[in-house]
């Protein structure tokens, strides 16, 4: 999953009726210090947040804006490439996906 600050917001209101935006986005930023959580941005007009912190490639979908963890190996050997092809140092590569996933596929 990974949820825009709005819709964390939306899901606790009804519970925490004194709970504002700012109080959401600081404990976004304070987990994301601790490395708990991690900020997407795919050129989206908001944040996008999700847990799964260790490297992975995401799908996205064109249609309906899902964004879906992949369960690929990390390339290595890209940045072994991108090293050899120049003079730069890398340390990680980010790849993503986009297209149309299942479940826009299968109802449209």
């Amino acid at each position: 999953m990974h949820p825009a600050a709005d819709w964390i917001y939306s899901q606790l209101k009804d519970d925490f009726p004194n709970l504002s935006m700012g109080t959401v986005y600081r404990n976004l930023n304070i987990l994301i210090e601790q490395g708990l959580v991690k900020k997407i941005d795919f050129g989206s007009t908001f944040d996008r947040f999700e847990a799964n912190i260790t490297p992975h490639y995401h799908f996205i979908c064109e249609s309906c804006g899902a964004i879906i963890d992949l369960d690929l190996p990390i390339d290595e050997s890209l940045n072994e490439h991108v090293q050899k092809e120049t003079s730069y140092l890398v340390s990680r590569h980010k790849i993503e996906y986009f297209g149309v996933c299942d479940r826009c596929r299968l109802s449209g």
